[in-house]
């Protein structure tokens, strides 16, 4: 992925040389995002290494899904929140029907069967339930009692804060209480699922910065743009938010699942792309509710559209059920990529982002 931060100073160099070529800016912007998330989760994984499991834990945590917060961040201060909410709904479901069905399928393609240790990813898919109850609930508030509206700013933050806590302890049960773990999800949990490359961790440390500051940088030229882009590509909002946006933050986390499975480390591949959701889920979005109150037009709600809410509820339904009995195959992934396609094809003719 080296040769794609070529792509950074191109983005940098179009959007004060050219501001009219908004889709070639939005398409480096896009490209250069990708290999900076991997630098930074590659130095995550190194610093997570030498300071030990438990700093090493909460390093992940902040870091881990840090790409696709500094986009949505960038969204939000510019007033995107449905585009934001889009985005946030559609790295959960990615997660779990694109990258896990791609994971199954690709590792299962020569294989009769894999197996993996179901018990962790019995509670990771049980996190996922808790957070998709969680994010239903606003929009159920609101049918039921919509004169009651303007108390939905104050119902979001309590169910951050509480969706935060839960996350807390769940990183405190992973890597405190309860660490008789295989050797794969630990290995996800201590270095997020990605190679621990041979830097110095002073050197780890200025990559981390630098990725860092680069994401920001390259997040708030793609924000920019992505409007008058995806117009100009005949994309709706909703299709963007969902299948674009999502994709970008987590692309090198995708790939790493998917190298994963093809080598026959099921546990670890259904560790990074499960997981990688109950972090989007239980942190990064009560996260943005949280900044939303300091940074932005206004204060973003966890009211989801009907259409986000459904897509949620279905995507975490049949990775319930595909995924609980520690075995997966080739059929299997491609029920989960099925799934996926279907709700591609209805969000690229879906007219818009109503509001919530």
């Amino acid at each position: 992925m080296k040769w794609l931060l070529l792509f950074v100073p191109l983005a940098i160099a179009l959007e004060h040389l050219a501001p009219s070529r908004t889709l070639l800016i939005f398409a480096c912007a896009a490209l250069a995002i990708i290999p900076l998330a991997a630098l930074m989760a590659r130095a995550t994984g190194l610093l997570a290494s030498k300071l030990g499991p438990a700093i090493g834990g909460l390093l992940n945590a902040t870091f881990g899904n840090a790409a696709e917060f500094i986009i949505c961040l960038a969204a939000l201060r510019s007033g995107l929140q449905q585009m934001v909410k889009a985005s946030l709904a559609g790295a959960i479901v990615g997660n779990i029907l694109l990258v896990l069905g791609l994971a199954m399928l690709l590792g299962g393609w020569r294989r009769h069967e894999q197996r993996y240790e179901p018990a962790p990813i019995r509670s990771l898919a049980t996190m996922l339930t808790l957070a998709v109850i969680a994010l239903v609930l606003p929009a159920a508030f609101v049918s039921i009692a919509p004169a009651e509206r303007d108390s939905l700013g104050a119902i979001s933050v309590w169910i951050a804060m509480a969706l935060m806590a839960v996350y807390a302890c769940n990183v405190l049960y992973t890597l405190v209480t309860h660490r008789q773990l295989p050797v794969d999800e630990a290995g996800a949990h201590e270095t997020h699922g990605h190679p621990v490359p041979a830097w110095t961790p002073r050197f780890a440390g200025m990559v981390l910065a630098g990725a860092t500051f680069g994401i920001v940088w390259m997040s708030e030229i793609l924000v920019s743009v992505i409007e008058p882009a995806t117009q100009s590509l005949g994309l709706s909002p909703a299709f963007a938010g969902v299948f674009v946006l999502a994709v970008l933050g987590s692309a090198a986390e995708q790939a790493t699942a998917i190298v994963a499975a093809r080598h026959d480390r099921m546990d670890l591949a259904m560790s990074i792309a499960l997981g990688a959701s109950v972090q989007v889920a239980l942190l990064i979005a009560p996260l943005l509710v949280i900044v939303s109150h300091f940074v932005g037009p206004t204060p973003m709600s966890l009211l989801f559209g009907p259409g986000l809410v459904l897509t949620l509820v279905l995507a975490v339904m049949i990775t319930g059920q595909v995924a609980g009995d520690g075995r997966s195959d080739w059929l299997r992934g491609v029920q989960l990529l099925a799934v996926y396609l279907i709700l591609a094809g209805v969000y690229y003719f879906a007219p818009g982002l109503p509001e919530a």
